[in-house]
């Protein structure tokens, strides 16, 4: 099993259904009270590829893509259309954006994260496959040069810094990103006949834990 870094098809992930899940564990006590538990620290994604082909070159490229990563077996990055920016869809990435920790006097290494925020709750989502040339960052709040200053592996969304930041000066980024998926389906069944009369197929994809 490997992870190619290459990602599906923008315009075919573009009016796919899916989105975030989360897995709860509910008990029902006798006296009728509740009590939930989650297994899982962050939630996991799901979409449905099938949903954003709209012609036969588009089925011809998706079958081209899962035969590439050979079914199930290899993953790799997906567009997701409406969460795909450390900032609010209709703003523009900046180095401000999110918050990834202070500096300590020692530390050069920050990981990109977003966190999710709806009152006084927010979760914090760590994300690992940032797109090439649009990761910005900034040191207590003065953006810094790509290459000179920092440097990004988008392949773990790692962000190094050349200098050691000073303690308490807050790292911060903003940044365009992927979700590292896989097919979850060894099969993929297209009947010419019926797409051409509306009907596509499905074709489930899975964030997968990296």
């Amino acid at each position: 099993m490997a992870f190619h870094e290459i990602r599906f098809p923008a315009n075919l992930s573009f009016g796919s259904l899916g989105g975030p899940e989360r897995r709860t564990e509910i008990v029902t006590l006798a006296n009728g009270h509740e009590e939930r538990n989650t297994p899982w620290s962050q939630s996991r994604r799901r979409y449905d590829a099938g949903l954003g082909l709209r012609s036969l070159d588009d089925v011809e490229a998706l079958i081209a893509f899962f035969e590439a990563r050979q079914g199930m077996l290899h993953g790799f990055r997906w567009k997701d259309w409406a969460d795909y920016k450390s900032c609010p869809a209709s703003r523009a990435v900046s180095a401000l954006d999110q918050s990834l920790g202070y500096g300590d006097g020692v530390g050069r290494v920050f990981a990109l994260a977003k966190t999710y925020r709806s009152g006084e709750q927010g979760t914090r989502r760590v994300i690992g496959k940032p797109v090439a040339g649009s990761v910005r960052v900034a040191v207590g709040g003065t953006e810094q040069p790509e290459g000179l200053a920092w440097a990004v592996d988008l392949a773990s969304g790692l962000i190094t810094l050349a200098d050691v930041p000073a303690v308490a000066a807050e790292v911060t980024a903003g940044f365009e990103f992927d979700v590292p998926v896989r097919f979850d389906t060894d099969l993929i069944q297209v009947s010419v006949a019926s797409f051409q009369a509306g009907d596509v197929p499905k074709v489930p994809v899975i964030e997968v834990r990296q």
